[in-house]
């Protein structure tokens, strides 16, 4: 059987390699905005396919941060369209919630940002924070953080590999 997430890699690295030069990086820009694969996997799709590994992270990084603004943008509105709709009433917490918010009051905004992205894909962790009501722009700034912090690491790493090997 074939996994989903690796058919996904396969697809943009096969897309990146058959398109011009100029056009590959909006295609890891694409493969960022994609969960599961983010900034970091479409940096190592472009290091690996040939494309500098600073154009790769920079065009990784910048989809799956506009990615992760959409998403913190939306979450935003409806939450407050359903607190304006329910009004003071609220709904018991689901055992998923209530992980969460555990994690949230332990590391706050930037531990759950910058540690969220070993277990939950970027666009996750912003919705979760944005609907507990944590100012949007808060949750931007620190994902953009994250995700620059770890498309770097990756980027280095790979880029190392990829020199070790070649």
């Amino acid at each position: 059987m074939s996994n989903p997430v690796s058919d996904l890699i396969l697809g943009f690295q096969g897309l990146v390699a058959d398109v011009p030069d100029l056009v590959q990086p909006l295609i890891l820009a694409l493969a960022g905005a994609v969960p599961f694969i983010e900034g970091e996997g479409a940096a190592a799709i472009g290091i690996i396919g040939g494309i500098p590994p600073i154009v790769a992270a920079i065009a990784g990084a910048v989809g799956n941060i506009i990615c992760v603004a959409v998403v913190v943008l939306a979450t935003s509105r409806v939450r407050t369209a359903v607190t304006t709709r329910r009004g003071a009433i609220e709904k018991p917490p689901t055992a998923r919630r209530e992980k969460f918010e555990k994690a949230y009051h332990r590391y706050g905004t930037p531990g759950v940002s910058l540690l969220g992205p070993l277990l939950l894909p970027t666009q996750f962790t912003a919705a979760a924070l944005t609907s507990t009501g944590v100012p949007p722009m808060r949750v931007l700034a620190w994902q953009a953080a994250a995700i620059v912090l770890w498309t770097t690491v990756i980027t280095l790493i790979i880029t190392g590999v990829v020199r070790a090997v070649a």
